[in-house]
């Protein structure tokens, strides 16, 4: 490759390059994601939300992988938490 044609390509990928930054500017700002906010019960709070359930039924469901559920904690002493969509719709709620 001669000396002129390095320089050429050189001043093409800088004027790509510019191009790039230029758009870059000119967009608009990303708007934030919103997060929805998921509600989280305890295993008796899921007793309580949940007519003639009992704490028993609950740590079972989850046992079995039927609850979704999230252990706070360390170990099998945690603290389960299910978010309440999940407890509802499996309920048919």
């Amino acid at each position: 490759m001669t000396l002129k044609e390095r320089q050429n390509l050189l001043t093409q990928i800088t004027v790509f390059i510019n191009n790039l930054a230029v758009d870059d500017e000119n967009k608009a700002p990303d708007e934030p994601k919103k997060i929805d906010k998921v509600e989280l019960l305890t295993v008796k709070e899921c007793a309580n939300e949940v007519n003639g359930l009992s704490e028993c039924t609950v740590r079972q469901l989850v046992a079995q992988g039927k609850l979704p559920h999230i252990r706070s904690g360390a170990g099998k002493r945690g603290k389960i938490l299910i978010p309440k969509t999940a407890l509802l719709e499996y309920f048919g709620g």
